[in-house]
């Protein structure tokens, strides 16, 4: 747990400036740090391979879920593969010029609630019910209160955020391109998912949550692992705060289709940010006994994001995955855009999600 810290002190200054630099100004993050970026990725050979009861957390929207969107104005100076049929509904926009030879297409995309018998509504969003369990179960497990109380104003840690792949990694810059050698992973927390939780932990922190960040690699040098590492992790933490009632893992998706990757927006405020995504895993097997407490702190947090962002996320993705989520009655992973949104994109959807969830925890909407 050596790298744990609460976020906001001085151990984390360096991803919280750059966090909010890019939140102020893009172009004079972007121009600062890019000298090194290139030198930051990690090499293309870095496996997907992962533990058998945690694939990695690359998702597939469905036909229904896809809206067509225009593509967002470049700033100022600024997950899987998809099966065939996945996009029957509408292709999303290319950003308008050709890239450079040999670079790969970046478009844009919005994805909607979406609709018909595998999803489950949930005040202002919906579940994705990708299990054996009927819709009626699933509705009737997202509709059970919070399984924890927060003590707003407490000085013992209420929540957690770690990463299991804390190296994965955005864009820099909205060109409507990308380098096929960029592996969209970086060491550099300041760059990677640290600095998205970062901003998730300084809403919390700010409403009076006291929340903890940890910035382990656990997917590097080995991405094989990962999770083993992580569950570790969570595992001294709890041991250690026994008052910790949330842990959320954050990290991103990687979306493509024939077209090339996708990036998943929303327009809030005037503003784009990355399309969110829940995931809580379902019990496989007696693995997760806890699973309906988790879906319905999914739901309340969905809700409350769909609430005050219209369009900012994606359906809940309620699925066989375990993702160390039997840990605590309030252990889910979010994913916060893909590897086609820039990280002020993603830096700028860290401080929705943040607020939402803020918001959840002291007026319980």
């Amino acid at each position: 747990m050596g790298a744990g810290r609460y976020a906001g002190v001085p151990d984390l200054a360096g991803s919280l400036a750059v966090a909010g630099s890019l939140l102020a100004s893009p172009a004079a993050a972007f121009g600062a740090a890019d000298r090194l970026f290139r030198q930051e990725a990690l090499p293309a050979a870095q496996t997907e391979v992962e533990d058998a009861e945690s694939p990695p957390v690359f998702t597939t929207p469905a036909p229904e879920e896809l809206l067509p969107a225009a593509t967002p104005a470049p700033e100022s100076g600024e997950g899987a593969a998809q099966p065939e049929g996945e996009n029957a509904q509408a292709d999303p926009a290319p950003t308008p010029g050709p890239p450079p030879e040999g670079m790969g297409t970046i478009v844009s995309a919005h994805y909607q609630q979406g609709s018909g018998d595998a999803y489950i509504p949930c005040a202002a969003g919906t579940i994705k019910n990708c299990t054996s369990l009927s819709a009626a179960e699933v509705a009737e497990a997202a509709a059970g209160p919070l399984p924890f109380d927060i003590e707003v104003g407490s000085s013992e840690p209420q929540v957690l955020i770690m990463h299991t792949h804390a190296t994965e990694s955005y864009e820099l810059e909205d060109l409507g391109w990308f380098d096929p050698e960029y592996t969209c992973r970086r060491t550099d927390t300041a760059l990677n998912m640290v600095a998205v939780g970062a901003v998730i932990a300084e809403q919390l922190n700010a409403a009076g949550i006291v929340t903890l960040q940890d910035a382990t690699l656990h997917d590097y040098p080995s991405y094989n692992g990962s999770y083993e590492r992580s569950n570790a992790t969570v595992r001294g933490y709890l041991e250690k705060y026994p008052s910790i009632k949330v842990v959320l893992d954050v990290h991103r998706d990687a979306i493509e289709t024939d077209e090339g990757r996708v990036k998943a927006v929303a327009d809030v405020n005037g503003k784009t940010a990355a399309q969110v995504m829940i995931i809580c895993g379902a019990d496989k097997n007696g693995n997760l006994p806890n699973f309906k407490q988790n879906l319905a702190f999914a739901a309340q947090w969905e809700s409350a994001m769909e609430s005050r962002f219209p369009g900012l996320t994606r359906p809940v993705l309620f699925d066989y995955r375990y993702y160390n989520q039997d840990l605590t009655t309030g252990s889910l992973l979010i994913e916060i855009g893909s590897h086609g949104n820039t990280l002020s994109e993603a830096v700028y959807s860290g401080q929705l999600v943040g607020e939402a969830l803020a918001g959840l925890f002291t007026t319980g909407a």
